[in-house]
């Protein structure tokens, strides 16, 4: 009996598929079917995906682990659907008692985007106004960075400032990075040529092409997505435990 239950046992894994990695048409295909046949907001997938960045975060990093006396993080923030969520991120690590700073050099003239923008600035979290180019100043007033500047929708061939120029110090920070979908200078569907190399990478939905040879920390928030979407798309998800939102691949 033992036998029979062990080989059937080891069908059913040989039967596992193994979980899809997205082209950008695909993420783009996947996210429109959500607004406009699911009738997801904007706002709604954006905080979905904030708290998610937020909770990875927590499990990467718990306040007992930092290096520093307080629990300070930096935001970096990009123009585009990813600053919104980097927004949301920090309010939310801000609710979990963290002390994050945000860096949101061009910020949006985007409805959602203002209403994160005022609701951080409702619970008191501050902006800088510039980035400092000595690095040691970074390395020194935070315990991480999150990287929520490009995102997924740049293009990583043609990248202006000041965002070029941020990338350049992230590329010499000595403190953990953590990127939120897609790390700021990769392309989706490509492995990293020149962007930065982030220690946390937390893939919105279902990861990437360029996740693929990333060898750090990745945990996965796609818990959301409608069963026949992930079906759809075949996107084969693991087995989120329990009622946890997130999970580390």
């Amino acid at each position: 009996m033992d036998k029979m239950n062990h080989s059937s046992a080891e069908a059913e894994a040989e039967t596992i598929e193994p979980l899809r990695y997205l082209s950008k048409g695909e993420m783009s295909a996947i996210e429109t079917e959500l607004l406009r046949d699911y009738r997801f907001g904007q706002q709604q997938l954006i905080e979905i995906w904030g708290q998610a960045c937020a909770l990875a975060i927590t499990r990467a990093y718990p306040l007992s682990s930092l290096a520093k006396k307080q629990p300070t993080v930096l935001v970096i923030c990009g123009p585009d659907q990813n600053g919104s969520i980097g927004l949301v991120c920090a309010r939310h690590l801000r609710i979990f008692e963290y002390e994050p700073t945000i860096y949101h050099p061009k910020r949006s003239s985007h409805n959602l985007h203002q209403d994160f923008t005022v609701q951080c600035e409702k619970m008191d979290i501050p902006f800088l106004s510039y980035l400092p180019t000595e690095v040691q100043l970074i390395n020194d007033a935070y315990n991480l960075v999150i990287d929520a500047m490009l995102g997924p929708e740049a293009d990583c061939a043609n990248i202006k400032e000041p965002y070029s120029g941020i990338l350049v110090t992230l590329k010499q920070v000595k403190i953990p990075i953590v990127s939120v979908d897609v790390p700021s200078g990769w392309d989706v569907e490509e492995p990293s040529q020149d962007g930065i190399n982030p220690d946390v990478l937390i893939s919105l939905t279902a990861p990437k092409k360029c996740a693929m040879s990333f060898s750090g920390k990745h945990f996965l928030a796609g818990r959301f997505l409608p069963y026949d979407i992930q079906k759809k798309y075949e996107l084969n998800l693991p087995e989120y435990p329990g009622t946890d939102c997130l999970i580390e691949l």
